[in-house]
């Protein structure tokens, strides 16, 4: 059911122009708690009027199935600290830096995005550090990252 609820969620976003970034479900079977982070396709920032437009595409679609019981609730909110989990959010973020946790690299990091390339069936992701080393990391390697805030 969860799979069958994200699907809906993907749905409505996508006819929005909206990714889903994270998909949650939570609460009890008598008041399940739905809590979903979108990004904007264009690249701006998500604002308080696009949650309130996706939270009502959302609702509407959710109202009209039996997925969940009368009494949810519905959380959507922007990705804040974006995560970077795919190939194809590492190249969209190409240029922004990323707060990246591979213990293979020894551990946590700061660095920008060069660059995102396929070598021997696996992505490999090229950073540059603010010393200006260049790294190159296997996305397994990836244990955890994220947008990291700059000004």
């Amino acid at each position: 059911m969860n799979e069958e609820l994200e699907r809906l969620v993907n749905q409505e976003l996508g006819a929005l122009e909206f990714d889903l970034v994270e998909f949650r479900r939570g609460g009890t079977k008598s008041r399940p708690l739905i809590e979903v982070r979108i990004d904007r396709r264009d690249g701006q920032k998500v604002t308080v009027d696009d949650c309130a437009r996706a939270s009502r595409a959302i609702e509407a679609r959710l109202d009209g199935s039996a997925l969940l019981s009368d009494r949810y609730d519905l959380q959507v909110s922007s990705p804040g600290e974006r995560p970077l989990r795919t190939a194809a959010e590492w190249r969209r973020f190409i240029g922004r830096w990323a707060n990246v946790l591979s213990p293979v690299h020894g551990g946590r990091f700061e660095a920008r995005i060069v660059g995102v390339e396929a070598e021997g069936g696996a992505d490999l992701i090229e950073l540059e550090l603010e010393s200006g080393e260049r790294r190159r990391v296997l996305l397994d390697a990836v244990k955890e990252a994220r947008l990291a805030f700059r000004v």
